[in-house]
């Protein structure tokens, strides 16, 4: 019996000095609803904070009005501002940097094809705002792309997902290829007004079917060091990359256990994550607190 007893108690202490990894914890978690989308926004592809992070500022993609949209940390609507001199040809992000400038990525390119891609700088401060023009454009195009479109096997060159980091933005592709096989790139871009080739400065690989690994949205944490990517399924957490080399980037897959079209994603603090996805018949239009 004392054996018995000795056994336990040294089981339970073991189990209580081997916390959780993050993702047995993701299995216990929920995606917890914050709130649901006004019924406006059907096809939001991106969303931010503001500086203040009283507001979230969102947007919708191509085939939409070229309006940001900001939201109360409740959900309500408060602001809609039109981008006066610019038009959307496929916005699918917004993001900030950490002075709170706010960029929106005018990257779209579910065909591979396109010759007008661009990042968008506009004077957006406050929700008192009701319009709002692009002050920078940064033109680009990618480093190694010469056919518009490649063929189908090489379909990398679609983007949903970048951050602001120390002057530079950084693009993690939608591999949109025939073959899916979890493959994305990493560019590099200067944040500065004019055209220029997106340095390519990572390849690599999610595991995972085309819901478990596209990417559709990424965000940043205020140390810069851990990136957020997202996709249908899971968050991905990517750390150990360096300014200019995401080569080495290790990549921790954490599943959501929930299934939609998720297409945003924002840091609310440094272990938390608001993700929103699009509205289908019968699921989806929500923004979802998830902390990891």
């Amino acid at each position: 019996m004392r054996m018995y007893i000795f056994c336990a108690v040294t089981a339970l202490l073991l189990v209580g000095c081997n916390p959780k990894t993050p993702t047995e914890q993701a299995k216990e978690d929920t995606l917890k609803v914050e709130f649901s989308l006004p019924k406006k926004l059907k096809e939001v592809s991106g969303i931010t904070l503001s500086q203040d992070q009283k507001t979230i500022w969102a947007i919708e993609d191509q085939g939409n009005k070229n309006v940001v949209y900001g939201l109360d940390r409740q959900g309500k609507m408060v602001t809609d501002v039109l981008v006066e001199n610019a038009e959307n040809n496929d916005w699918e992000e917004i993001t900030k940097d950490n002075k709170g400038n706010i960029y929106i990525g005018d990257f779209g390119n579910n065909d591979n094809s396109r010759q007008n891609l661009g990042i968008l700088k506009i004077d957006l401060k406050d929700t008192s705002q009701k319009t709002t023009k692009v002050i920078q454009t940064t033109r680009f195009h990618y480093e190694g792309q010469t056919e518009f479109p490649p063929k189908k096997s090489n379909w990398l060159y679609d983007c949903e997902a970048f951050v602001e980091m120390n002057g530079n933005f950084y693009l993690f592709t939608k591999n949109r290829s025939k073959g899916f096989d979890g493959t994305f790139l990493v560019f590099q871009i200067p944040n500065q007004e004019g055209d220029f080739e997106a340095k390519l400065i990572g390849r690599l690989k999610l595991n995972g079917k085309y819901t478990d690994a596209a990417i559709t949205s990424a965000s940043i944490n205020s140390k810069q060091d851990q990136i957020v990517l997202l996709s249908h399924k899971n968050i991905h957490v990517l750390t150990g990359f360096t300014q200019n080399d995401f080569s080495t980037t290790k990549i921790q897959k954490i599943p959501l256990n929930h299934n939609s079209q998720k297409e945003a994603v924002v840091f609310l603090d440094d272990k938390t994550l608001l993700i929103a996805d699009e509205k289908d018949k019968t699921i989806g239009g929500n923004v979802y607190k998830f902390s990891f």
